[in-house]
């Protein structure tokens, strides 16, 4: 078996640069160092690894990680809540990553309206750039989009062409009907095993088998039952392994289809 972790911010593990809450995070766990995380996945049969960028030095930070690893690829993505401080010349130095080697995806970007840490507009304005930087590369999109759905599939609509992911997907089952009707794939992490909410575990089970995707978040959303503990990429056995009793799957069936999956989305 060989599993995908589709959306990782391992980059900044053992650093003092990076996304600052995600670097933070990391620094309480110091000897999980990349290199580190890496075999630890690798042990775990995640063989395959998307780390994503929040802003646009983390986005490089991602890019230099994969450089060096034959089995990491790289999304640049400019997170909603930075959304205020994208000026004209960091949108100019983050588009020019697009042409990277080994990016193959735009993202994490979308909406947040659980938070807003920035106004809506200039959310609003950022995510309508990603989009367009993603038809131009020919790039698919992973995004983050909470409490937002009714202003973000109107924006989604305007731009034909654009495919991806709903990134740690957690909303209603008529957002993940729309969102099916659109072609997007679905990124399921750890919530998943520790939701109490039947909706959502009804809705985990909603999910076609060729539109699911595997992820972590990591160091973010740790799965049950290591709750606690610093999330990582060898995590996405967990997921998988919960996933494939709550949908009736055999693991190795779950396995094959969210890596063929993976595979389709990002071209990896």
């Amino acid at each position: 078996m060989e599993f995908v972790d589709t959306h990782c911010h391992i980059q900044s593990a053992g650093l003092t640069a990076g996304e600052p809450s995600t670097r933070d995070l990391w620094a309480k766990a110091p000897e999980l160092t990349g290199d580190q995380l890496v075999t630890n996945a690798l042990d775990n049969d995640v063989t395959k690894l998307i780390c994503v960028g929040c802003d646009l030095a983390d986005s490089r930070l991602a890019i230099a990680f994969v450089r060096q690893r034959i089995n990491c690829w790289a999304s640049i993505g400019i997170h909603p809540h930075e959304a205020g401080q994208a000026d004209a010349a960091t949108l100019q130095a983050f588009a020019a990553l697009a042409s990277e080697p080994q990016v193959v995806a735009v993202g994490e970007c979308g909406l947040d309206y659980f938070y807003e840490h920035s106004a809506r507009p200039a959310q609003i304005k950022l995510l309508e750039f990603q989009l367009q930087l993603a038809l131009d590369h020919n790039l698919p999109v992973i995004f983050h989009v909470r409490d937002a759905f009714a202003d973000f599939w109107p924006i989604f609509d305007r731009f034909p062409g654009v495919r991806g992911v709903l990134h740690s997907f957690t909303d209603s089952q008529a957002n993940l009907e729309q969102a099916l009707q659109r072609g997007l794939y679905i990124g399921v992490n750890g919530i998943a095993t520790f939701t109490k909410q039947a909706a959502q575990l009804y809705m985990y089970k909603a999910i076609p088998d060729d539109r699911l995707l595997l992820e972590t978040d990591a160091p973010f959303l740790t799965p049950a039952p290591f709750r606690g503990k610093i999330n990582e990429p060898k995590q996405i056995r967990t997921v998988a392994e919960f996933l494939s009793e709550h949908r009736d799957c055999p693991l190795a069936e779950l396995a094959q289809q969210t890596t063929q999956n993976a595979q389709q989305l990002f071209d990896i």
